[in-house]
């Protein structure tokens, strides 16, 4: 059994509505990450139609096995790629979901379940909330991923459940943009801060993925880094333009961060008591 994985953020920009230009990036970054021997492709967060694309849902949604989806899934092949869209789900209920493509198919949809309504933020007023947050298992390795969307990484709860629950590697798609919270908020370094507490804490690998450029009086910082289950950061974009941030990520890393410092086996002995 092969438990090393290579890893790749895929830091774009995204033209707000533009489902068909959007498509054919990602096509290319996959193309380019295929090629490069990725296992595990992340893009940012509602990465094929936009940032502020809720008010536009009755256009741009889709559902989960939408053409556009498929046409994806059918060019990702082995390698696990990660793409946000708005999912238009039976009973005309909206989510700002990320789906995870292989093998032709949709493998995972997670629907995110902590909607940032404050600040420049809307996503309450267009989106259902996601009501379950779950992990999958990456073929036939012994990786359990999760893909908790952006605000969804700033509940604690959230993170701990699924850690204690078997994640072993954490995809992060987000849209963060310099302005979106207030003037007092650095939503870099507010990031840093937080990636680097869960991977030290639960032993857990990260792949963030961010987006860069502008979207009406927002801008996007970019940022996008690849976490080893220390904290320690092992590729990051340091420019707010376009690229693949890769790197190479070892199970047995994880194993040896968890038993150093068993966080989750604790939470869990306290969870069966």
């Amino acid at each position: 059994m092969n438990d090393g994985l290579i890893v790749a953020a895929a830091q774009v920009e995204t033209i707000h509505g533009d489902i068909a230009g959007n498509v054919e990036r990602h096509l290319l970054l996959m193309a380019e990450a295929r090629a490069a021997n990725v296992n595990v492709l992340v893009f940012p967060e509602l990465s094929l139609v936009g940032h502020g694309a809720g008010a536009d849902a009755l256009r741009l949604a889709m559902p989960a096995d939408h053409a556009v989806l498929c046409r994806l899934a059918e060019s990702s092949g082995p390698m696990h790629t990660v793409v946000g869209f708005i999912e238009e789900a039976p009973g005309a209920q909206f989510y700002n979901s990320v789906a995870t493509l292989a093998h032709a198919r949709v493998v995972h949809v997670h629907r995110k379940i902590g909607l940032a309504t404050y600040g420049k933020l809307d996503d309450g007023k267009f989106y259902a909330p996601g009501s379950t947050l779950s992990s999958f298992p990456l073929g036939d390795t012994r990786w359990q991923v999760t893909t908790p969307i952006c605000a969804d990484w700033w509940n604690p709860s959230l993170v701990h459940g699924a850690a204690c629950a078997g994640m072993t590697l954490g995809i992060a798609p987000i849209s963060s943009a310099l302005e979106a919270v207030g003037d007092q908020f650095d939503n870099p370094r507010g990031w840093d801060t937080v990636l680097r507490f869960y991977a030290l804490v639960y032993g857990l690998p990260i792949v963030m993925a961010n987006r860069v450029g502008r979207e009406g009086d927002l801008h996007f910082w970019g940022g996008s880094r690849i976490l080893d289950p220390h904290g320690k950061i092992l590729a990051e974009s340091r420019e707010p333009r376009e690229e693949l941030v890769i790197a190479s990520l070892d199970y047995g890393d994880v194993r040896r961060a968890r038993f150093a410092l068993p966080t989750v086996r604790d939470a869990n002995a306290r969870n069966r008591s």
